[in-house]
Parts: structure tokens; sequence; C-alpha cells
């Protein structure tokens, strides 16, 4: 299955900046949900890092786009089944991998 990349910076920064309030809306309902929270998703403080790493690079304008995979997706691959968001983060990925989708008529 091939994933959709982003088509301009804008929209790569926007699933990014997506990305961070999933992963801090996801926060909220656990804690909302869980009492207890030392059963809190081991996965979930690595993600959250790791996708504030990504934006604040962008923000700082140390970003680049690479061939090798963010560093988070080997959460992502693992955790797929308890990340609702799990598809905008293999587009992030495929994106951060392969640059920005751009028409063959725009080239």
């Amino acid at each position: 299955m091939s994933l959709r990349r982003a088509r301009s910076v804008d929209e790569y920064v926007d699933w990014v900046r997506q990305a961070v309030f999933e992963v801090q809306d996801l926060r909220e309902c656990l804690e909302f949900e869980l009492e207890d929270l030392s059963r809190f998703p081991a996965f979930l403080d690595p993600l959250q890092d790791g996708i504030q790493t990504l934006y604040r690079s962008m923000q700082d304008g140390a970003y680049a786009f690479g061939r090798e995979d963010l560093p988070f997706m080997d959460i992502v691959e693992r955790f797929a089944d308890d990340i609702p968001f799990h598809t905008l983060l293999k587009q992030i990925n495929e994106t951060h991998r392969r640059g920005l989708e751009v028409d063959q008529d725009d080239a």
C-alpha cells in the first residue's frame, strides 16, 4: 500500500502539528480513563517526545529530510493498534523518507 505524501512544506508541517495535537489528546484521554497511572502505556512518553522533537526541529530550522525512518517509527509499528493516528505518523515518515509529492506537471 502506497501512502500519500505531503504536497507542500505547509501541508507537511500541518501534519506534524496535527500529530503533536493527537499524541497530547491521546495522553489526556488515557489519563482520564486510567485511575492507576502505573498502567500508562510505556510507548506514550517516547512517542510524544519523538513527535515533539521533530516539530521543534522544524520550528528552529534544523529539520532535514532523510532516507531513514524517523526515530519513533519503531514504536508506531509495534503499537499501531493502540495509536489511533498511526496512519498520519506513517504518512509523515513516508514524506520524511521520500520527500514531498510533486506532480510531474509541476516538475
